[in-house]
């Protein structure tokens, strides 16, 4: 079996741990298991990117670099950096593409405003961050939020709550991939206090 490919979009201002959160998730997973199930990378518009609080990043590839591999799991996390990157038709046109070809496609927090604006809600069911649902309804008013959920699973669009709810959206998805097992193995060596 190939490992899956993990592509986490990267922007100015996103949240350091909706982003760090799943890469850890998926990283522990790959590293802490022979059959090697994830390639996980980062993505983004420029180098470097500034995320929230001024932490200083480099995204291992570019959005048009010929050598970024096609990610099977599109991970697009948020902050405060979602209201400008949703006024960047580019990148909305890549997330389109990607999702269009990926297995699942992921949000976490606002990261669900971005999946909105590029018309990947429409019809389904969301969440986000508790200070964004009404920004979500406005974006998105063919979709149905559902405050009191921390992860919303479509099938193919996965979203969660704010910041700390994308790791139990990254432990969801490796449970529901690769086994409840292994999610439990990555989350005890995180030292996650995870309640499927």
């Amino acid at each position: 079996m190939s490992a899956y490919n993990v592509a986490i979009l990267l922007f100015d201002e996103v949240e350091v741990l909706d982003f760090c959160g799943p890469f850890e998730v998926f990283s522990v997973a790959d590293a802490y298991n022979p059959v090697r199930p994830f390639n996980v990378y980062t993505v983004a518009e420029k180098t470097p990117i500034l995320a929230r609080n001024g932490l200083s990043v480099n995204p291992s590839y570019l959005l048009d670099e010929p050598a970024c591999p096609e990610p099977d799991l599109l991970v697009v996390p948020g902050g405060r950096g979602t209201r400008q990157a949703m006024q960047h038709e580019r990148l909305l046109a890549w997330i389109r593409e990607q999702a269009r070809q990926a297995h699942l496609t992921l949000s976490v927090c606002t990261g669900a405003l971005l999946l909105a604006r590029a018309g990947l809600l429409d019809g389904l069911a969301a969440t986000t961050h508790h200070s964004a649902f009404e920004e979500l309804r406005a974006v998105a008013p063919h979709t149905t939020i559902l405050p009191d959920r921390r992860i919303v699973d479509n099938g193919t669009v996965i979203v969660s709550a704010g910041i700390s709810a994308g790791i139990d959206m990254a432990l969801h998805v490796v449970a529901r991939l690769h086994g409840l097992e292994m999610a439990r193995q990555t989350a005890a060596y995180m030292e996650y206090d995870w309640r499927p």
